[in-house]
Parts: C-alpha cells; structure tokens; sequence
C-alpha cells in the first residue's frame, strides 16, 4: 500500500490523493481535496476527470476498481458516516496481518495509510505485553499487536459499527476476542483479546479513578480532533483536552510502560506534561510516501520522568 499526491501546474493550490491498496486485485482510492472557491467548478471538473484518466492509464486499471472520493471540512463524526451501501469489503495485507477495507462505504476504507509504520512498530513491541487501544476505530493497530504476540490486547470505540468492523478484523485473523461491557469495571484478569464499547474519554476518567484496573506496558491513543455526537455527554476537542487525556491514559500504564500519542489535527501544540519524558517521533512515524509537508499526522512516545 502507498499514497501520492498529484498536482496540476496550472493549479498548484489543491491536489488529488491517490491511495493504492495491494489486495488480490489491485485497487485505488482516489480522494479529491475541494477545491478554493476561487477555481471555477468547470476548471475543477476538468482537472478531476483528467487526473481520473491518467491514473487509469499509468496503472492499466478497470474503472470498477478506481474509487472516487470528494474530501472537504468536516464536523462532528461526518467523516465517520455511512456514504454508500455497496457492502463490498476486499483484504488488505499489512505486516503479516490480514485487515478488512470498505472503499466505497465510507470516507475513509477502514485503514489509515499513514499510521503503517506505527502500526509495525506496534507489531514489533507488543511481544508478551498488556496492550490498550483507545478510540481503536477498526482495530488495526490491536489486529498488529495480537499478531506480534500481545498476552492482551483491549480495544475501546463508541462506535458499534467499528467494533463489529474490528471483530471481523480478529476473525480474519484467526484471532478469538471477547465482548466486555463498557458500563462495568474492567475485570482483574482480562481476556486476552477484548472489545468494549465505551465513550473512551469518560470510560478512561472513571477507570483511571479505579485502584483495581489492570495496567498496560502499552497504550496506543489516536483521538478524533473534535466530537459532539450525541453518545458524549460534553464535546470533545484535543487542544482543549488533551493534557486531561493523557494524564488519565497514564494513570493505566505500567511502571516501564509508554504511550503512543497521536494526532492529525494541524497546528496542534502539545502542552506541557508535567513529570512525564516526551519524545516527538512523528518522523519515525511516517513512511517515504508521506514525507512532504504538511505531515498527516503528528506523534510521541511518552512515558515517566
């Protein structure tokens, strides 16, 4: 899997992703970035088609397996919303791990091409360790540490759909995982791969708060940028909230443990931590294809002072 960016020397100003999946049939995401009001919707479509055509070209490729997307600002869980009904799923391999990619359903396909590197890296780490994913969304990153030999792995979303998306993940796998209920302390003996369906903001506040919590030599956190859904009692925002976060997230680490903190929300100013040792790791985070500016995302490896 890799992504591009292509450009039009005419219109500098906005450009098209190209997202390419190695499944057993080759497919390709495109997503086109709106464009400024300032481009003419005439020039825009003329731009878009011609990108279309040469991306079909270069790479031989069926109509059918070139998925169009229009990305623009989003609110609230939009991104996340169902787009279309087409129900087709195609596996995706990754480092040894087979994964589940919608590329016609959603805004995203269910796989966040930048974060491969930290997924491997994951992989790489969890070898018989305690591993919780907060705001998991899919589960990939649980899928790369079960396969890297995790004693445990957690994964916590909101969102049903997701969690049954990751569930699927775990049985492509051929990885058995157990249901917790997110309302109940966690239990002092985790199963050892498990999905809960919880609020993760509230749910890691209230857990933290709890003496008898198991603990994790690794937590893995990728918050959504903002959140008013209706399942949260308040809004989320990662500028505002992120140190409260972080300092609930630590509360569950072990002694020697870490927290991968990331973010894709621009311009966001990592605050002060007190008492804890940051390391800003967002180049060991991306991969050939995504270093141009601006990066993705944004990452640390955070763990006791």
């Amino acid at each position: 899997m890799t992504n591009y960016r292509l450009y039009d020397n005419d219109l500098p100003e906005y450009a098209v992703a190209v997202d390419i999946y190695a499944t057993p049939e080759l497919h390709v995401v495109v997503q086109e970035y709106a464009p400024p009001k300032t481009i003419e919707p005439a020039t825009a479509e003329r731009r878009l088609r011609n990108a279309l055509q040469v991306i079909q070209q270069v790479l031989a490729l069926p109509m059918d397996r070139l998925h169009y997307k229009l990305r623009k600002a989003q609110k609230g869980t939009a991104q996340y919303q169902k787009q279309g009904e087409h129900e087709r799923y195609h596996v995706v391999s990754e480092h040894g791990c087979k994964l589940w990619a919608n590329f016609d359903d959603y805004l995203d396909t269910g796989l966040f091409l930048d974060h491969r590197p930290i997924r491997q890296r994951l992989q790489k780490e969890a070898r018989n360790k305690r591993f919780l994913n907060l705001f998991c969304y899919t589960g990939s990153a649980s899928i790369h540490a079960a396969v890297g030999g995790a004693d445990h792995t957690l994964s916590v979303d909101m969102s049903n759909t997701y969690l049954d998306w990751l569930g699927q993940n775990f049985d492509l796998n051929n990885i058995p995982f157990t249901e917790l209920d997110g309302r109940a302390p966690l239990p002092s003996r985790l199963p050892p791969h498990a999905t809960l369906r919880a609020d993760c903001v509230e749910w890691l506040a209230r857990t933290a708060q709890d003496d008898r919590a198991p603990k994790f030599d690794i937590i893995f956190c990728d918050p959504p940028t903002f959140s008013n859904s209706k399942k949260m009692d308040e809004s989320w925002d990662i500028q505002r909230d992120h140190v409260a976060l972080i300092g609930d997230a630590m509360q569950l680490l072990t002694p020697g443990g870490v927290l991968y903190f990331s973010t894709n929300r621009q311009r966001f100013k990592l605050d002060a931590l007190e008492g804890l040792k940051v390391e800003d790791i967002t180049l060991q985070t991306l991969g050939e294809d995504y270093k141009r500016p601006p990066a993705p995302h944004r990452a640390w490896r955070i763990t006791r002072g």
